[in-house]
């Protein structure tokens, strides 16, 4: 890590301020370029830690960036990932407020709600599948408090990788019921269609992108614990909402999660 302690701290403290403002500070990298991902994970840690000391509850885990096109647009070899607090989970047909979140975007996802705990240095998919009480549609809310134009990884990183919020369907599946690599999606914005896509675009089963995560999460002497909902990754690109906008997601076999920003 090139940041010292005080400095990824006082970063913690300003990405703090401007979740609770609604506001976007300068980019990380624009005033320290030598701050690695190393540093990145730090700072969301830090953050978390923040949040966890003034009550917040973690209720699981997202990744990001489980596609090959976009870690080549991010310059990244491997996804990322975020917490997701109990406070940011909203169920299918919930009324959303888009001032609550910056840079508004949505995401086509699976989570897997964990039965037991999860963790490395081995991980495999299969471990995954045994390890997972059911899997649900479900649609991320990205959020930036970072200001986007020139954003690194470094930076989506220490913004909790942009996570937001997660608005959960209501159809649970098991995973040895179905095969997870062939659920696909239609999205839709005010009726419209605007993103279509199929599950094995994450990491070729959506379960690998899990695995990752457990693994990850050995090296910093952590694991996945059961009852944490883990979002898997997208598997179509970010559609932007604005206020009033519908939005409505069909999964084939799963029903649809559907959301209303006001």
């Amino acid at each position: 890590m090139s940041l010292d302690a005080a400095t990824r701290d006082e970063i913690a403290a300003q990405l703090a301020a401007a979740e609770r403002d609604h506001a976007v500070i300068e980019r990380i990298t624009a005033r320290y370029p030598d701050a690695t991902v190393e540093d990145s994970y730090a700072i969301q840690a830090a953050w978390r830690d923040k949040a966890l000391a003034e009550g917040r509850r973690i209720a699981g885990r997202k990744i990001g960036l489980t596609s090959k096109a976009m870690q080549a647009a991010t310059g990244i070899t491997e996804p990322d990932y975020g917490v997701m607090f109990d406070d940011t989970v909203y169920a299918s047909g919930s009324e959303i407020r888009h001032g609550d979140f910056l840079n508004v975007r949505i995401e086509v996802e699976l989570a897997f709600a964990l039965k037991a705990p999860l963790e490395g240095p081995d991980c495999t998919l299969e471990d995954v599948l045994a390890a997972t009480d059911y899997v649900v549609p479900a649609l991320e809310v990205l959020n930036s408090h970072i200001e986007l134009e020139g954003r690194t990884i470094v930076d989506t990183i220490s913004d909790n990788a942009a996570y937001g919020a997660m608005v959960v369907g209501d159809t649970r599946v098991r995973p040895e019921d179905i095969d997870l690599r062939w659920i696909a999606a239609l999205l839709r914005r005010n009726g419209e269609i605007q993103e279509t896509g199929v599950a094995a675009g994450v990491l070729d089963h959506p379960a690998t992108g899990v695995a990752w995560l457990a693994n990850k999460f050995h090296q910093h002497g952590d694991r996945l614990e059961a009852g944490e909902l883990i979002l898997a990754g997208s598997f179509t690109r970010p559609m932007w909402v604005e206020k009033g906008d519908e939005v409505v997601c069909e999964y084939k076999g799963l029903g649809d999660v559907r959301c209303r920003f006001i």
